[in-house]
C-alpha cells in the first residue's frame, strides 16, 4: 500500500461487503477477490509456473479453485492488535491506511463502513475513464488533515506530514538567502522522523545543516542525525535501517506528497517544493488547517480526516487552461540532458516493471513515465517533429497524471502528417483491441476529418497477435494507418529513420 493509488483499487474489492459485519469469512471473501483482481501476490504464485503464466498474461484469470490453493498455501505469519494470526491481520494490514486517511472503517464484529470520501475514490476509479483530478482532490483532502500519530496508529513523532512541509517550504520560501528551490530531497528524512509539529525548530535545523556542510553529504551523515531525533540506543540502530530512511521511506513520502497535486519537483528530482499553481490553495490549507488537534477517539478521528472540506474540493485544479508550451520546453529541456541510450534504457525499464533508479523518474507512475519518456525519444530521434504530449503537467511542467480521454497520448507534426502516438503498459487482448485500438481508429477518423495526412502509432510492451490484426482490418477496410510496436521494436526503428513516417513502414 505505499503507493495510494492501490488504495482505491483494495476500496473497489471491499466495496460489496459495505455495511456487513466484519468477520473471518468477509475477510477471506475481500482477500478471494484482492489476489483475483492480481492486486494482492502471495509469494506461492511466483513458485508455481501455472500461476505465474496467468499472473504475467492479463488475458488470464485465476479460478476460484486456483486462488483457494494460493490463499491455503499462503499462511501469513502476521498478527495485529484486534485480529487473529494470518489472514485476518494481513486484511488490517492492507486497510489501515486507507482508515488512517479517513476512506473506511472497520472493526471485528462491527459494520463495514465506506465514508464519503471513499466512495468519492471508488466513483473515480469507475468511471469510463479514471478520474485523475477527483482522486487527486480526495487524497488532498485526506492528506492535509492525516496525522502520522492518530488513534490508529500510535507513532513516537506527532504531527501533519503535509502541513510541516508546506510550513517549512513557507519560511524558506520567505527566506532571501535560500535559493528558493524548496526542501533538498536529503533533508526529507528529517521530515519523516520529526517528532513533532514544531516547523521553525525543523526550518532552523535545516538552515544549520545547510550553513555547515551545503547541500553534499552522505546518507550517514543525515542516517546519524535521524537517529539522534528517533533517540534510538545502540541496540535500536538495527532495527532503524539507512536503506529505509533515507531511499524507500523518502521515495513514498514524496509520492504521497505529489498525490494532493500542490507539490511539485524541482531540479530533476533534488528538490520538492509548492506548485505553484496551487498557492491559493495552499495558503486555505495553512490557514485552516495548521492548528494540531489531538483526538483520542478513532471515532473522532475519523469523523475528522474522512469530513469532506468543501471549499477545497470546490477549487479544482488551479492548471492553466494552456499549458502545451511548458510541456514542449521541458521535453526539450530533458531531452537535451537525458542521453538517447540512457532514455531507451528506461523506456525498457518501465515496460519490464524493472525499478529505475532515476531520482526523478522513479517517482512517477508506471503509464504516466511511459508517455514522459516515449515523447523525449521522439524529440532525440526526429529532428523536425512538433511533440506534443496530454498528459497533465505541474508548474515545473512535469507529468503528473496520464492524457485524459478523449484525446491522443502524444500528437505530433511535421511539414507532411499529423501522428497520433498511444502508449500503454498493457499487453492483454482485451486491453489493447478494446480499449486501445477501437478508440484509436475513432481518434483517426475524426482527425482524418480536418487533416487527411494523419495515421497513429501505437506503442506496449508486447503487441499481441490480435491487435496486429486489428489494425490490418483497419487498413484494409477504412484505409486506416496503424503502426503497432513492442517497445524494442519501436527503440530500434527510431534509432534508424529520420522521419515519423517511417513508422509505417514494416510496420504490423
Amino acid at each position: 500500500m505505499r503507493n495510494p493509488n492501490r488504495i482505491v483499487s483494495f476500496l473497489n474489492c471491499l466495496l460489496p461487503y459495505e455495511n456487513q459485519i466484519l468477520t473471518h469469512d468477509v475477510i477471506m471473501k475481500v482477500v478471494h477477490n484482492a489476489i483475483k483482481e492480481k492486486l494482492y501476490t502471495p509469494v506461492v504464485v511466483n513458485r508455481t509456473p501455472d500461476l505465474v503464466y496467468i499472473l504475467r498474461n492479463e488475458d488470464e484469470k485465476y479460478s476460484d479453485k486456483q486462488i483457494e490453493y494460493i490463499i491455503e498455501m499462503s499462511p501469513q505469519k502476521h498478527k495485529e492488535a484486534g485480529f487473529e494470526y494470518g489472514w485476518d491481520s494481513r486484511f488490517d494490514t492492507i486497510f489501515k491506511l486507507p482508515m488512517e486517511f479517513g476512506f473506511v472503517k472497520y472493526a471485528m464484529g462491527e459494520p463495514i463502513k465506506i465514508s464519503t470520501t471513499g466512495h468519492m475514490l471508488i466513483d473515480a476509479l469507475n468511471e469510463e475513464e479514471p478520474n485523475e483530478e477527483k482522486i487527486q482532490m480526495v487524497f488532498l483532502n485526506s492528506m492535509m488533515k492525516y496525522q502520522s500519530n492518530n488513534p490508529y496508529r500510535k507513532n513516537a513523532n506527532a504531527n501533519v506530514p503535509l502541513i510541516l512541509l508546506l510550513q517549512v517550504l513557507k519560511m524558506l520560501k520567505e527566506d532571501t538567502q535560500e535559493n528558493g528551490a524548496g526542501v533538498f530531497r536529503q533533508e526529507l528524512s528529517l521530515f519523516i522522523c520529526w517528532p513533532d509539529n514544531n516547523a521553525k525548530a525543523l526550518y532552523d535545523k535545516i538552515k544549520q545543516i545547510r550553513s555547515e556542510v551545503g547541500f553534499s553529504y552522505s546518507d550517514e551523515y543525515m542516517y546519524e542525525i535521524c537517529l539522534e531525533l528517533l533517540g534510538a540506543t545502540d541496540e535500536q540502530r538495527n532495527r532503524f535501517k539507512l536503506s529505509q530512511i533515507c531511499g524507500e521511506a523518502v521515495d513514498e513520502y514524496i509520492r504521497k506528497m505529489r498525490t494532493t497535486g500542490i507539490i511539485s519537483l524541482r531540479g530533476n528530482g533534488r528538490f520538492v517544493d509548492y506548485n505553484a499553481w496551487e498557492v491559493e490553495k495552499i495558503d486555505y490549507i495553512l490557514q485552516h488547517y495548521s492548528e494540531y488537534k489531538v483526538f483520542e477517539s478513532k471515532d473522532e478521528y475519523f469523523d475528522y480526516v474522512g469530513a469532506i472540506d468543501t471549499t477545497v474540493i470546490s477549487m479544482g485544479s488551479a492548471v492553466p487552461a494552456d499549458t502545451t508550451d511548458l510541456r514542449k520546453n521541458a521535453l526539450k529541456r530533458f531531452a537535451a540532458e537525458y542521453s538517447k541510450e540512457a532514455i531507451y534504457s528506461e523506456l525498457q525499464k518501465v515496460c519490464k516493471k524493472t525499478a529505475s533508479t532515476d531520482y526523478m523518474l522513479k517517482l512517477l507512475p508506471g503509464p504516466v513515465r511511459l508517455e514522459f519518456l516515449t515523447s523525449i525519444a521522439m524529440v532525440q530521434n526526429f529532428e523536425n517533429l512538433d511533440v506534443t504530449p496530454n498528459y497533465t503537467i505541474d508548474d515545473e511542467g512535469l507529468p503528473t497524471n496520464t492524457a485524459s480521454g478523449g484525446k491522443a497520448d502524444i500528437v505530433c507534426f511535421d511539414k507532411e502528417y499529423q501522428s497520433l502516438v498511444e502508449v500503454t503498459l498493457m499487453c492483454g487482448r482485451q486491453d489493447q483491441v478494446n480499449n486501445e485500438i477501437v478508440p484509436i481508429r475513432r481518434h483517426l477518423l475524426e482527425e482524418k476529418k480536418n487533416y487527411e495526412k494523419t495515421f497513429s502509432v501505437f506503442i506496449a510492451p508486447t503487441i499481441h497477435e490480435d491487435t496486429k490484426q486489428m489494425a490490418e482490418w483497419y487498413k484494409f477496410k477504412e484505409d486506416l494507418d496503424i503502426a503497432t510496436y513492442a517497445i524494442d521494436e519501436f527503440i530500434e526503428k527510431i534509432k534508424s529513420e529520420e522521419k515519423i513516417v517511417y513508422l509505417l513502414d514494416n510496420c504490423n
